[in-house]
């Protein structure tokens, strides 16, 4: 078996996504051919595909593959789409949503995280993938508009109106809200120019929005536990 041949524990992890109500077997398929293990520290193998948050250094941490999947499955993706995603992290949410979608546009602050996520996407060949370091709270407003906007960072009262301009009609945000410890899941859909649907999903727990590219000190000595990517 090689360093990130799946086995038996995933084949229970995605037993429980689907009983926890996962239920888009594409989702799940993707996930099947992420291998997760590949994007969490050496010592942390043995977590792999334990359903939980693992830490990947710069205080952030590689999110529980349950939010994983329910933040995947609520954008309703196809093979057509063109996507946002703010917050690379480590990139396997990055990895799984290009296994889904035409186009993925990924956007991280952090420039170590931006490099190891690039290496990842390398060695998966994942070539529909474009990356960027640098403001996600800005977009990437070169790109826009897209058909679905993934955040993995929570606004602290509503998301930014650069992130809300960029939905095409007819598309979806999803993005947590709230300060830490009240923050709740959201889709946001653009139904018409001037109308956003706003609906609750799931609570949960992320490191807030930030804008900027993070300073070396900052991403030195962070010391922040929560980012899900």
């Amino acid at each position: 078996m090689t360093p990130y041949e799946p086995d038996t524990r995933l084949i229970e992890l995605l037993m429980k996504l689907r009983n926890a109500g996962i239920t888009d077997t594409r989702v799940l398929s993707a996930m099947e051919r992420v291998p997760r293990a590949m994007f969490i520290p050496q010592s942390l193998q043995s977590q792999a595909y334990d359903d939980i948050a693992l830490p990947i250094g710069l205080g952030q941490t590689i999110s529980q593959p349950y939010v994983v999947a329910t933040m995947t499955q609520a954008l309703a993706l196809s093979d057509r789409d063109k996507v946002l995603e703010i917050g690379t992290g480590c990139g396997y949410q990055a990895a799984i949503l290009a296994k889904l979608c035409r186009r993925l546009y990924t956007i991280e602050r952090h420039r170590p995280l931006y490099e190891l996520a690039q290496q990842h996407f390398d060695a998966l060949r994942l070539h529909n993938i474009t990356t960027l370091c640098g403001d996600g709270m800005r977009g990437w407003p070169e790109q826009a508009p897209f058909d679905k906007i993934i955040v993995t960072a929570a606004a602290l009262e509503k998301p930014p109106q650069a992130l809300i301009d960029q939905i095409k009609p007819g598309g979806l945000m999803i993005i947590p809200v709230g300060p830490p410890g009240k923050q709740m899941l959201k889709r946001y859909k653009r139904e018409s120019d001037d109308t956003i649907a706003v609906r609750d999903l799931l609570p949960v727990r992320f490191v807030p929005l930030l804008p900027d590219i993070a300073r070396y000190n900052e991403d030195k000595h962070r010391t922040g536990t929560d980012k899900n990517s």
